[in-house]
């Protein structure tokens, strides 16, 4: 390993992890979405609170970047981790928002099965992000994280099937249809998130 010159600064480590700790927060809000007459509008509320706790965060990583002078990471890996963080939550923000905005009463039930790779997600890199200090244990992470996406794909392979099958009126199904792609995303921002850490591994280890 090479000679580590760069003074740790704990801060970043410590608002990158409560970035992560945010999205298990709204993936189990998403959760509660799918449980028996759930409270929508009040979830929602939840959600659109959570977002801007998430995009303070992402502002204070960002300053925090713009005053330092030596970062412990790359500046450009603390943006891009930082921004691609705060993508998963406006994403799941935004299916929230769609279900309330397209007044969806019911989601199918083919839905659970994103929203639970998505807190097998939030999860993961929430147990995982303290990891960036030592870089170590981390390679089991992004493998993790791509098993999971690629789970997630084909649960959204499924819902798009169904939603094209003709058991949907056309207006519903694009609505529902909006609705797992904002998820999709969410998905495929933490695969991101993993890819990131990954380059990380590469360039610091």
């Amino acid at each position: 390993m090479a000679l580590r010159l760069k003074p740790i600064d704990d801060t970043f480590y410590d608002l990158l992890s409560a970035s992560a700790a945010k999205l298990v927060e709204g993936a189990n809000l998403l959760a509660r979405m799918l449980g028996d007459d759930p409270d929508r509008r009040e979830i929602a509320k939840k959600m659109a609170e959570l977002e801007a706790e998430s995009d303070e965060l992402t502002h204070s990583i960002v300053k925090r970047v713009n005053k330092t002078f030596v970062t412990p990471l790359d500046r450009e890996d603390i943006y891009a981790l930082a921004a691609e963080l705060d993508d998963v939550m406006d994403n799941m923000e935004k299916a929230v928002d769609l279900v309330i905005l397209y007044d969806v009463r019911e989601l199918p039930a083919r839905f659970a099965s994103q929203v639970d790779v998505l807190q097998r997600c939030a999860e993961v890199t929430e147990e995982r992000m303290p990891s960036l200090r030592s870089l170590k244990d981390l390679q089991s992470y992004w493998v993790e994280i791509n098993r999971l996406e690629n789970a997630g794909d084909k649960a959204y392979r499924k819902i798009v099937a169904e939603l094209l099958s003709g058991s949907y009126k056309a207006l519903q199904a694009m609505k529902l249809r909006d609705i797992a792609d904002a998820l999709e995303a969410a998905i495929n921002s933490f695969e991101s998130v993993a890819r990131i850490v990954e380059q990380i591994h590469v360039k610091e280890k």
